[in-house]
C-alpha cells in the first residue's frame, strides 16, 4: 500500500522519494517498482531527470569543503553510527531488499545485510590507518597524502543492492569525499532506507545524496557533470561504455566491474565432492552473480562421474518463494530479464547443445536451474553473459588446453580452480586472466584486497588502500631540508 509519497514493503515504510541534500525531494514523474516474487507492485517511485541529478550534484559540492575538512576520526564515528544503524535495522533492510530483488532472505539476514555494516566499519578503520611512510630524496623528504577528489557518482546493481551500493559508499565518504548515489530501477527501495539511517547517525546533509531514475535519463546528466571528480559503476559492459563516453569531456577517472564469464576448473586430482559443491554453488542468487564460474571446464577422465555427482545435488535445490527458509533459488529479478536468459538458453539448444539439467522457464520469474553441454567454445552461449542460472560445461585433456578454454573470452573477472595439487595450482592460477581467482573455494572476499577486472570485465581496482587511491587525489609533497627562516 502506499501514501503520495511512502511505500509500505512487509510493514516497513519506505520513502520513495529522492533525498538531495539533506530532503526528501519529489519528481514530477514516478516509475513503479515491481516484487519479482509476485510480480505486485511496491510502489511508485519519484523518476529523477537532469533537474534532479544537477540538485544533487549541487548539494554535494556545496556539502564537499565541510565534510573534506571534518577530521579523520570523526568521519570515521560518523561511519561507524551508519553501520549500527545498519545493525539496527537489519531485520528490516533484510526484508524489503528480499521482496525487491528477490534474493534469499536468510541470505540477507546472516550474511548480506551484516556486510553492509562492515563495509562502514571496515572503511572508517581503515581510513584511522592510511598512511604512507616518508622517504628521502637526495635529502629532500617526500610526504604522500590523500586528498579527497570531491562529489563522487555512484551507479549500482540490482543483483545485490545495498551491499554493492556500500563498497562504493562507504569508502568514498571515507576519503572525504561526497556521494550521489544512483540505485538500479529494478531494485531501488533499500538505498532510501540507506538515506534515512545515514541522516539518523549524523551525516551532515548533502554529504550523501541518492537519486532515482531510468538509465541514461538521469544517468547521462550525473556521468557528464563537470563537477563530477569520480565516478564508479557496477554493471555491463555497454553501459559501462556509454558512461565512458559520457565522462570522457571532463576526463572524470572511472572505476568499472563489470560483467564475467568466468570459468571453474576441475582437474582429475580435485577432491570431487569439493568441485561439485563449488559448482552448484554458482546458483546462488538464481545465477544473478557477476563472479560466478558459469563455465565448467572438467578434466576428461573425471567429466562423467562430476557430472553425475552435480545433477544428483542440483536436483536436490529447492525453487521458490526466496522468503521461506528452505528455499535455494529464487525468482529472477525482472521479466526483461527472463526473457534474455531464455533467449540463450533457447538459442544455444537450436545450436546443438544438450540440456542436461533445465533448460526452460519455471512458473512466474523462475528459470529452472541449466546446465548446457556439447557447446562450441566459439558459440554464444559460452562467449557471452547470460546472468541467471545456467551454467555450461566443457571437457579438456590437458593443463594447457584447460588454461587456453579459460582465458578464451573477452572477460577476465574471476576463475574457481578445484584441485589437489598445489604445484598445478600455482602453475594455472599464475597464467589465467581474471581480477580474483580461487582455489577450492569460492567468493571468499576480505575488503583490503584488490577487486575488479580485467579485458571487458572492468577498469580499475578498490578495496583496502586501492579504494583510497581511486577515491582521493594522492598528493606527495617534497620539502628541501633547508630555507627555513628562524622565527624564534
Amino acid at each position: 500500500m502506499t501514501d503520495t509519497h511512502t511505500t509500505t514493503v512487509a510493514s516497513v515504510a519506505v520513502d520513495t522519494r529522492h533525498w538531495i541534500g539533506g530532503e526528501r525531494v519529489a519528481s514530477a514523474e514516478t516509475f513503479t517498482d515491481v516484487s519479482p516474487i509476485d510480480g505486485a507492485a511496491l510502489g511508485e517511485i519519484s523518476r529523477g531527470t537532469a533537474k534532479e541529478a544537477a540538485a544533487a550534484v549541487a548539494a554535494a559540492k556545496a556539502a564537499f569543503p565541510g565534510w573534506a575538512a571534518t577530521p579523520r576520526a570523526e568521519r570515521a564515528r560518523l561511519l561507524h553510527a551508519v553501520a549500527d544503524g545498519v545493525e539496527k535495522r537489519l531485520e528490516d533492510l533484510a526484508i524489503v531488499e528480499t521482496t525487491d530483488n528477490g534474493a534469499l532472505l536468510r541470505s540477507h539476514r546472516r550474511g548480506v545485510m551484516p556486510r553492509v555494516a562492515h563495509n562502514f566499519r571496515f572503511f572508517a578503520d581503515w581510513l584511522l590507518r592510511l598512511d604512507h611512510e616518508d622517504f628521502a630524496t637526495r635529502g629532500h623528504t617526500n610526504h604522500v597524502s590523500w586528498d579527497p577528489a570531491g562529489p563522487c557518482v555512484l551507479i549500482t546493481p540490482w543483483n545485490a543492492p545495498l551491499m554493492l551500493a556500500t563498497w562504493k559508499v562507504a569508502p568514498a565518504l571515507a576519503a572525504g569525499n561526497t556521494v550521489i548515489l544512483k540505485p538500479a530501477e529494478w531494485s531501488p527501495l533499500t538505498a532510501s532506507l540507506l538515506a534515512d539511517i545515514a541522516a539518523e547517525a549524523g551525516l551532515p546533509a548533502g554529504v550523501l545524496n541518492v537519486v532515482q531514475g531510468l538509465g541514461s535519463e538521469i544517468g547521462d546528466a550525473l556521468t557528464s557533470h563537470p563537477d563530477v571528480r569520480r565516478i564508479s559503476f557496477t554493471g555491463s559492459v555497454p553501459t559501462a561504455q556509454r558512461i565512458s563516453a559520457s565522462a570522457a569531456a571532463n576526463l572524470t577517472p572511472l572505476s568499472l566491474e563489470l560483467g564475467g564469464k568466468s570459468p571453474l576448473l576441475v582437474f582429475a586430482d580435485a577432491d570431487l565432492d569439493l568441485a561439485v559443491d563449488l559448482a552448484v554453488e554458482q546458483y546462488d542468487n538464481a545465477g544473478q552473480v557477476c563472479l560466478a564460474g558459469t563455465r565448467l571446464l572438467v578434466e576428461e577422465p573425471v567429466a562423467e562421474e562430476f557430472t553425475r555427482r552435480f545433477v544428483e545435488k542440483a536436483s536436490r535445490l529447492v525453487q521458490g518463494d526466496p522468503r521461506d527458509e528452505a528455499t535455494d533459488i529464487g525468482p529472477n529479478i525482472h521479466p526483461r530479464q527472463l526473457e534474455k536468459i531464455d533467449g540463450f538458453v533457447q538459442r544455444a539448444l537450436a545450436a546443438g547443445a544438450r540440456a542436461v539439467i533445465g533448460g526452460h522457464r519455471g512458473d512466474g520469474q523462475f528459470y529452472a536451474p541449466t546446465l548446457l553441454t556439447d557447446v562450441a567454445q566459439d558459440s554464444e552461449i559460452v562467449q557471452e553473459e547470460v546472468f541467471g542460472p545456467v551454467l555450461t560445461l566443457q571437457t579438456f585433456r590437458t593443463e594447457e588446453e584447460a588454461v587456453h578454454l579459460a582465458n578464451d573470452t573477452r572477460f577476465g573477472l574471476a576463475a574457481t580452480v578445484a584441485t589437489g595439487d598445489h604445484e598445478r595450482a600455482e602453475r594455472v592460477t599464475a597464467q589465467l586472466v581474471a581480477g580474483t581467482v580461487w582455489v577450492n573455494c569460492f567468493f571468499v572476499r576480505d575488503l583490503q584486497a584488490p577487486f575488479g577486472g580485467c579485458r571487458h570485465s572492468g577498469v580499475g581496482r578498490e578495496g583496502g588502500d586501492w579504494s583510497f587511491d581511486f577515491y582521493c587525489d594522492l598528493k606527495n609533497t617534497v620539502t628541501a631540508p633547508k630555507g627555513w627562516k628562524d622565527h624564534g
